[in-house]
């Protein structure tokens, strides 16, 4: 895994891009909100929130629970911490309060297709006014979150906790952050 493509574009949504990202997705429809939402405040993989049903959003908790679909074998799980905007929006949405109560909460929340959640987090960039390239897909929102954890000093092992990582040094690509992020960790040494 790389932050840079083979011509030196980079992978990831800045900071910048994903508050336009987060501000776009603000103003879609309902379910595109609450889809958009997930992926940005987790670091989901697209797959991996498309999968998710009412059961496995933990309001108390305050986490969503994901199943890590890239192992090699089912029933792996991480809890990823979520905001409560977030989950109020997906309790309004998808009425998970209600759905929970009465043992109804298996269905899945996005009953989409993997190629129409990628439209719709493309549509959402494309409304982001997020520029065209490598970047600006549904790994690049993913890519994102990596960078911007790292940045603001979570733990590799907490990041690569809730990406999924079974590696540390798949998580640590993130420490390689440049630009704006790559000049807020050497402002800690000036």
């Amino acid at each position: 895994m790389q932050l840079f493509d083979s011509e030196g574009r980079r992978l990831y949504l800045t900071e910048e891009e994903r508050r336009a990202f987060a501000a776009a997705a603000a103003k879609a429809p309902r379910e595109v909100r609450s889809f958009c939402g997930v992926l940005h405040a987790t670091g989901c993989r697209i797959s991996e929130a498309l999968a998710l049903t009412g059961d496995r959003v933990d309001l108390a908790g305050r986490v969503i629970v994901f199943e890590s679909l890239k192992k090699r074998r089912s029933g792996v799980f991480r809890a990823v911490p979520v905001p409560p905007d977030l989950l109020d929006t997906l309790d309004l949405v998808h009425g998970l309060r209600e759905a929970q109560r009465r043992g109804g909460s298996k269905v899945l929340l996005w009953p989409w297709s993997r190629m129409t959640g990628w439209r719709r987090v493309q549509d959402v960039i494309e409304a982001a006014g997020i520029a065209d390239g490598p970047h600006a897909c549904p790994k690049g929102l993913r890519h994102g979150f990596g960078v911007q954890a790292v940045s603001r000093g979570i733990a590799l092992n907490m990041v690569q906790k809730w990406l999924g990582h079974a590696q540390l040094t798949t998580t640590a690509i993130y420490a390689n952050a440049v630009g704006e992020e790559e000049q807020s960790l050497a402002a800690r040494m000036w």
